[in-house]
């Protein structure tokens, strides 16, 4: 998988059908481990949303960004479906690029 992220929208969960956080960032790994490692403070810390379980590369931040702000507005049953479309064991992602499992 590709290690070299720019702007990417995604979807970060607490556990399957759990509580969700959409987010946008022009680098995937460490704004994951950001998150993984509560340095974030907010939502995910507060709910403990960490698995990766969608995420989506875009050419630059202007279109991450309204990407994100789209899918913060759909309701819940549609996020459930973008992410379960291509990951629907809702495996923890971020294993793919390399980090640890959650522990």
């Amino acid at each position: 998988m590709r290690q070299d992220f720019g702007p990417t929208t995604y979807i970060l969960a607490s556990r399957r059908n759990g509580t969700l956080y959409t987010g946008v960032t022009s680098n995937l790994i460490q704004r994951i481990h950001q998150h993984r490692e509560g340095l974030v403070p907010g939502f995910t810390l507060k709910y403990g949303v960490k698995a990766l379980v969608w995420f989506e590369q875009h050419s630059t931040m202007d279109a991450a960004i309204q990407r994100e702000k789209r899918i913060k507005k759909w309701n819940r049953a549609w996020k459930l479906e973008l992410i379960e479309k291509d990951n629907p064991d809702w495996r923890d992602l971020a294993e793919d690029l390399g980090l640890a499992p959650i522990g």
